[in-house]
């Protein structure tokens, strides 16, 4: 429900930073510009609020960054666009930070979005405008494609543990001999032509989400640091509305996967899938 029913809606962006390189920061941070500046116009939103959250106080690059966001900010003014640097907490973890911004936003809606992510011109307006007219859907899922160009299927079904071994670190030879069983998980048969609700699972890179549902859950679970905490959080909200995958709402993402980040990430991605399993329930194959 929007809050402030005489008036257009609002909008809270909250991207969590650790170490980021700057220009793929800006350059996601003009697309999503872009596309508040055409959903604006299109009558979609009022205002914006952006949450700059940096994880890494000691990052060298840090000064530099700061200059190019406050002249990034002053442009953004012009345009009812906030945005605010928030800093000095630590790295408590990908969620935590996030949190930081959903606690204190009053906005209608929130978008949660990867650094590395850009976003189509009318990406934003396209969503808002389907959230609006869909008031059971509690949040959105687009469509989705690397920085090749190539479709990424970040609408998922509960996983099993053979699941995630074979998407996340199986060679392509094993995976294309489970092709079919990968293709169901990653829900495949979705239509790139009208919307689906019912989504058990979406990507934490771009949640577009009713504020207010978000809030009622608290946010990310703090427990979660690195991977997992979107799994988690989409099966929490589950029974305040559905997800949904929006196909013409279009991004692009250029994250990779933690099999190639080295063995740090895989120690916390082993981490979080137990929490995850022990909280949800395991399943195996």
């Amino acid at each position: 429900m929007i809050n402030n029913p005489t008036l257009l809606p609002t909008l809270s962006v909250s991207v969590v930073i650790y170490k980021t390189d700057t220009a793929l920061l800006l350059s996601g941070l003009r697309s999503l510009l872009a596309a508040i500046s055409v959903a604006m116009d299109a009558g979609e939103i009022e205002s914006v609020h952006v949450d700059i959250i940096n994880n890494a106080d000691s990052d060298p690059a840090l000064l530099k960054m700061v200059e190019k966001l406050a002249a990034l900010a002053a442009v953004a003014a012009s345009q009812s666009v906030e945005i605010r640097l928030l800093e000095g907490h630590g790295n408590v973890g990908y969620g935590r930070g996030h949190n930081l911004a959903i606690a204190a936003a009053t906005s209608d809606y929130h978008l949660i979005l990867n650094p590395d992510v850009t976003l189509a011109p009318d990406a934003l307006g396209l969503g808002l405008h389907y959230l609006a007219q869909n008031p059971s859907v509690a949040a959105l899922s687009p469509a989705v494609r690397d920085g090749e160009g190539h479709k990424q299927y970040v609408c998922k079904r509960y996983p099993s543990v053979l699941d995630f071994l074979l998407r996340g670190f199986a060679p392509q030879g094993i995976k294309r001999a489970f092709d079919k069983r990968l293709a169901n998980y990653e829900m495949r048969e979705l239509s790139e032509q009208e919307p689906s609700t019912g989504i058990p699972i979406i990507s934490g890179c771009f949640m577009l989400f009713r504020t207010s549902v978000l809030q009622s859950v608290g946010g990310f679970d703090a427990r979660y640091f690195l991977y997992f905490e979107d799994f988690d959080l989409s099966l929490r909200v589950h029974d305040k509305g559905a997800l949904a995958y929006l196909p013409t709402m279009h991004i692009t993402h250029l994250g990779g996967d933690s099999a190639s980040k080295g063995l740090r990430h895989i120690g916390m991605f082993v981490r979080s899938g137990f929490l995850f399993y022990n909280t949800h329930g395991w399943r195996l194959l």
